[in-house]
């Protein structure tokens, strides 16, 4: 794991920044897809993990959740919204109707878990604040920590070209965000935040609150 902030940790991937899992305090954020189970629980080794939570139940961030959970013996958590997909792991009948995200969901998405704690508006998670910002998912929350200005922003936006890797700022592609209206207007709340680090899904950190801001501008969402 390497750390970006104080008690803000991303974990290695393959490819590298292409699906990202965090851990914050003690809670795991986030799970990369079903096959990424055996990396994250090496990596995770010796650490006081106490909870595992979703910014969204999307089945490259869910995918290994319920091994994890299994495997560490510990409990998971998501936005209240997003819980029956988290439990019953049918992703796909909460996505838009498209051949490309039929593919990802067929290649990421892993099998349900129950969900113990609803996450709501202004609850607390290893040190961060919860944000309610669907659009990417009905249920789509962030992670935002005011003292050092730090968030995790789930995919409200991502630092890569999901299909090219080739890296850059964009909105989440419309054929996986069931509503992409609303997912601007999220866009537009996080970047008011002017957020001094940036944690995204997908895509590398970015420390540039100027160019978030520029970026959503550009894109109409104020």
């Amino acid at each position: 794991m390497k750390e970006l902030a104080d008690d803000l940790f991303i974990l290695d991937g393959f490819p590298p920044y292409a699906i990202n899992a965090y851990v914050i305090g003690d809670v795991l954020i986030d799970s990369r897809s079903r096959h990424a189970a055996r990396s994250i629980l090496r990596q995770l080794e010796g650490a006081p993990i106490s909870a595992h939570a979703l910014t969204h139940a999307h089945g490259d961030h869910q995918g290994a959740s319920h091994e994890i959970c299994e495997k560490l013996g510990v409990p998971f958590w998501c936005g209240e919204r997003d819980v029956p997909a988290a439990e019953d792991g049918r992703i796909g009948n909460r996505m838009p109707d498209h051949p490309v995200g039929k593919f990802f969901v067929w290649s990421f998405a892993g099998p349900g878990h129950p969900v113990a704690r609803h996450l709501h508006e202004g609850d607390e998670v290893g040190g961060f604040q919860v944000l309610d910002v669907p659009g990417h998912s009905i249920g789509h929350i962030a992670f935002w920590r005011e003292s050092d200005r730090a968030l995790i922003c789930g995919d409200v936006f991502t630092n890569i070209n999901v299909l090219t890797g080739l890296p850059g700022l964009h909105e989440p592609k419309s054929y996986l965000t069931p509503d992409p209206a609303r997912n601007r207007e999220s866009m537009r709340r996080l970047a008011d935040l002017e957020p001094d680090l940036v944690c995204f899904g997908h895509g590398r950190p970015l420390s540039d609150p100027a160019k978030l801001r520029a970026f959503t501008d550009k894109l109409g969402a104020r």
